[in-house]
């Protein structure tokens, strides 16, 4: 091998490795700019909360039954989270509603179990009644619940339909008993998940006060009660305060429907006989001898010819008359 052939094999051994070292130095500075970057980064950006608290939404007074929108889920940091707090993942939103406030609950608070009732506890049905009121169950059907579409919470109707007696023989009448009164279980269901099915209950519990219990209860042996589901937006509503309207109790109502009204082949019933006045007057009974005369005591005559006959005549020689006057009771002739 010559010289110059063994000199330019040293120098590209040279460039070689001066290639190598400047390149494993770039990607070392490379790779630590990118690692310094990526930590700022990570210092800027906020720390994410490692679970997801229960907590009211919005204020809710003690008896009330929890809905959907009165909860939601809020960051809680890790570190200082105590044992009873409902975190996401264990349990869903939709397992709380329904249930019932032993408390007032303030916005933000977050929801322990011993805060709240659940449904199928003993004394729920009670927690849910307000002060004063009672529970009433009534007998339900599809068509006296709107084919199952009223559900825990809604605001209805009562309607009675029976039968009355009367001279035409028996009619039939739907009336209106109660207004506005509050659902607050079907069947043993007090609670509405949305997506779910509707159901027609066998029984409709109402709160209503201690007489409206009493209308109930009679009105179930008397007929057959319907339930009417009132909008949210009622005109009869409209003066009442909105803030106070999910705790308006319900109204008597005098509003009916007689069978002749809706269908007019029904014969009406002859309105009742009025009791005929009878004018009796006084009267007495004048005596002329032998005769006998009825007369009122305004002087009148009696319309009946037979009960009078004509005085004697007094002009004439040896007439003698002799009036007696006695009072008789009044008697109708």
């Amino acid at each position: 091998m010559n010289s110059k052939r063994l000199v330019f094999l040293l120098l590209a051994m040279i460039v070689a490795g001066a290639t190598a070292f400047l390149a494993r130095a770039w990607l070392q500075a490379e790779r630590t700019a990118m690692m310094a970057q990526a930590g700022v980064q990570k210092q800027v950006s906020p720390t994410k909360p490692a679970v997801q608290v229960l907590v009211a939404r919005n204020a809710v007074r003690a008896g009330h039954m929890l809905k959907p929108d009165d909860m939601r889920w809020l960051p809680w940091p890790q570190g200082n989270l105590p044992p009873t707090y409902i975190v996401e993942g264990k349990r869903p939103i939709s397992d709380f509603v329904g249930a019932v406030a032993r408390m007032p609950l303030h916005v933000g608070k977050p929801i322990v179990e011993s805060d709240i009732i659940m449904p199928g506890s003993r004394g729920f049905l009670a927690a849910v009644l307000r002060p004063g009121m009672r529970a009433v169950s009534v007998p339900a059907t599809p068509t006296s619940t709107v084919s199952g579409f009223i559900y825990a919470g809604d605001r209805v109707d009562v309607l009675l339909t029976h039968v009355l007696n009367g001279p035409n023989g028996q009619h039939s009448a739907t009336e209106t008993i109660l207004r506005n009164a509050r659902v607050i279980a079907m069947d043993q269901k007090v609670d509405f998940v949305p997506g779910d099915k509707p159901e027609p209950a066998k029984t409709a519990t109402l709160e209503l006060t201690s007489k409206q219990t009493e209308i109930v209860t009679l009105a179930v042996k008397m007929g057959d009660l319907s339930l009417v589901l009132r909008s949210l937006q009622d005109p009869d509503d409209d003066d009442r305060d909105p803030a106070t309207a999910d705790e308006a109790q319900a109204d008597a109502s005098h509003s009916y429907t007689h069978d002749t009204q809706v269908s007019p082949l029904i014969k009406r019933d002859p309105p009742p006989a009025t009791a005929t006045t009878v004018n009796v007057k006084d009267s007495v009974f004048v005596l002329r001898g032998g005769q006998r005369t009825k007369q009122e005591l305004d002087g009148s005559l009696p319309a009946d010819p037979n009960a009078s006959q004509a005085p004697p005549d007094a002009t004439k020689p040896g007439a003698r008359t002799t009036t007696f006057t006695r009072t008789y009771p009044s008697v109708p002739q």
